[in-house]
């Protein structure tokens, strides 16, 4: 699941962001806003899916839907919600096309901007230039 999520992310970097991107495995202890869906396997199991992004990185995209080159704390907030949406539900898309482990998804929450500390089973960084990008899961049930 994991691997679908990515593949949506880096989708994102490539037709929106339009820069360069890397993956790597050590999240950073900085300040980042973390946003959050769960999604439903069709044989019942759910995860958590957090997105967290740097201040920076949520700027990246805020400039480049809403041509604001410093948003506010509420803006960046629906920001990383609608970057959430935007990635979860490309990622579904990808699974339901693959028939890999398809799933529906629910609303995305804002969780907070502080350090990403949550327990996770699984996780990858998106960085693009100094900005990095935060894709965890955690099964619920």
């Amino acid at each position: 699941m994991l691997k679908t999520i990515i593949e949506a992310s880096q989708n994102f970097c490539i037709h929106q962001i339009r820069v360069p991107h890397e993956i790597h495995d050590d999240i950073s202890q900085i300040r980042t806003l973390i946003a959050y869906i769960d999604i439903e396997t069709i044989d019942g199991k759910v995860h958590r899916v957090y997105i967290g992004a740097t201040p920076s990185f949520a700027q990246r995209i805020s400039t480049l839907y809403l041509e604001e080159d410093d948003s506010d704390e509420e803006t960046l907030k629906d920001i990383i919600l609608e970057t959430t949406n935007l990635i979860v539900g490309s990622a579904k898309v990808i699974a339901e096309e693959s028939n890999e482990n398809p799933f529906v998804i629910r609303t995305p929450y804002f969780e907070k901007i502080d350090l990403f500390d949550f327990d996770y089973d699984q996780a990858k960084v998106i960085k693009v230039e100094n900005d990095e990008m935060i894709i965890a899961i955690k099964e619920l049930s």
